[in-house]
């Protein structure tokens, strides 16, 4: 991380991951990872009936 939108990227997958953790009732959220860097993040919702 050395440059700004190095962290401005960190912060915004941060506040994306908190918001998705809020959103979901049943599912996953999966987070994948390169070379110790956030990539790609995935989100399985479940509907419960």
């Amino acid at each position: 991380m050395g440059n700004d939108h190095s962290v401005n990227l960190e912060n915004d997958w941060k506040e994306l991951i908190t918001e998705l953790v809020k959103e979901v009732k049943y599912g996953n959220i999966t987070l994948i990872i390169q070379d110790g860097k956030v990539i790609q993040i995935d989100k399985t919702e479940k509907l419960r009936l």
